[in-house]
Formats: C-alpha cells, sequence, structure tokens
C-alpha cells in the first residue's frame, strides 16, 4: 500500500505540470489528454484515476498553481497581528503581484492563467469558490478598516467598498496580465525590487481612491 500511494502522489504531481505545459501552449480545447500523458510518463488512465476527466485535470492544475503562490507568498507576507490596515493593503497588493510575477513558479504559471482568462473556459469561477474567494474576503476586510479609519462615524457604503476592490484588484491583474500580450519596457520577468516599486505605486494609487471616497461618504 506505501508503494502504491507514492507512485499515485508522484505521477499526479507528474500529470499536473505536464498538464500545465501543455495548457499554457495550446489552452484547455486543443490540448490532449494523450500529449499530457506522453510528457508526464503516465498512463491514459491515470488521469481517470486522479482528477476523473480532462476538465477535471485542468481545474486542478489551477488549484494546485494557486495554493502554491498563496503558500511561498501569503496575503500579508509575514506581518504581525498589530498591523495597521495601510501596511496590510500595501503587503496584499505586493504579495499579490508577487504571486503573479515572481521567480520560483512553474514556467507555465503566468501564461496559463492569462490565456484562461483570453479565452475563458469557466474554470476560474469554479477555483474562486475554494481559492479565491478568500482572497477577496482579506481584502473586503482590509478596505472597511480604511473606510471606518478616514470616515469613523458611519459604516461603509457597500457600492464604495465594492468599486475599490475591484480597482485594486483590477491593477494587479493589468501589471500581470498585460506583460503577456503587450510590449512594454520592462521586462516580464521582474527582480523583487521592480515588484515593490509597482506595488508601491498601486498602493499609493489606491489609497488616494479609498481617501477620495470616504471623504465623498462625509455627513
Amino acid at each position: 500500500m506505501e508503494a502504491h500511494r507514492a507512485w499515485d502522489e508522484g505521477t499526479r504531481k507528474r500529470l499536473i505540470d505536464a498538464a500545465g505545459q501543455t495548457f499554457a501552449r495550446q489552452g484547455f480545447r486543443a490540448a490532449t489528454i494523450r500529449e499530457i500523458c506522453r510528457r508526464a510518463n503516465a498512463g491514459i488512465s491515470a488521469v481517470n484515476y486522479h482528477f476523473r476527466d480532462k476538465q477535471g485535470l485542468y481545474e486542478a492544475v489551477f488549484e494546485y498553481s494557486h495554493r502554491w503562490a498563496v503558500e511561498k507568498y501569503p496575503h500579508d507576507l509575514g506581518l504581525d497581528d498589530g498591523a495597521t490596515p495601510e501596511e496590510r493593503l500595501r503587503a496584499f497588493i505586493r504579495s499579490f503581484l508577487l504571486r503573479g510575477l515572481g521567480d520560483g513558479f512553474p514556467a507555465w504559471h503566468g501564461k496559463l492563467i492569462a490565456l484562461e482568462m483570453a479565452n475563458p473556459s469557466g474554470v476560474l469561477s469554479k477555483v474562486a469558490q475554494t481559492a479565491i474567494r478568500p482572497m477577496d474576503e482579506i481584502l473586503e476586510g482590509i478596505v472597511r478598516e480604511l473606510f471606518r479609519k478616514d470616515n469613523p462615524s458611519r459604516e461603509p457604503d457597500e457600492r464604495s467598498v465594492r468599486t475599490c476592490r475591484l480597482s485594486i484588484v483590477g491593477q494587479c491583474i493589468f501589471q500581470i496580465h498585460a506583460r503577456q500580450f503587450m510590449q512594454l519596457d520592462e521586462p516580464k520577468v521582474l527582480d523583487p525590487p521592480r515588484i515593490a516599486a509597482i506595488a508601491d505605486r498601486i498602493y499609493r494609487f489606491s489609497m488616494g481612491g479609498i481617501r477620495a471616497i470616504a471623504a465623498e461618504e462625509q455627513p
């Protein structure tokens, strides 16, 4: 039984890595199970055993990629419990960018997500329920705390909080995925200081927007 479990874990990991490479190069619809299994040195039946089918394998690739990224770059980047909401927002933005632009990720990581966003299959909406939604809840809590800090006399308006959350995430996503398709002056692979500089610009822009909207809500 021990040998069988070890074989299962090794095969599953090889299939995910081979699938990530293949999906990133060909897209979900054009990629074939036969090609993925050839790359993984696994039998076609292994896909059925571990993932049910091609769709299940595709979802597993995204779940694995997101989990690995969050473990490497957690949302708070190790801040202590006494961190201010400003510090937490700065860390959230920087961690978001590090997960998309930092080193150490599989080579297919960024391209696969960019392809899915350009030609969606629906997998991100499924992954969002277990992987992305908790991240959004963290950001929502930070934004609400910032609103209350600037305008303690009233509870922040739901629409204003949502607008700010979408703006922050949208800026980060653009920085990550525009590099897959646009000619930019900066290289596609950035070092940590350059990523930190981009994160700081997004942070300052976002703080300005939050404070302006909070001021509009003053009674």
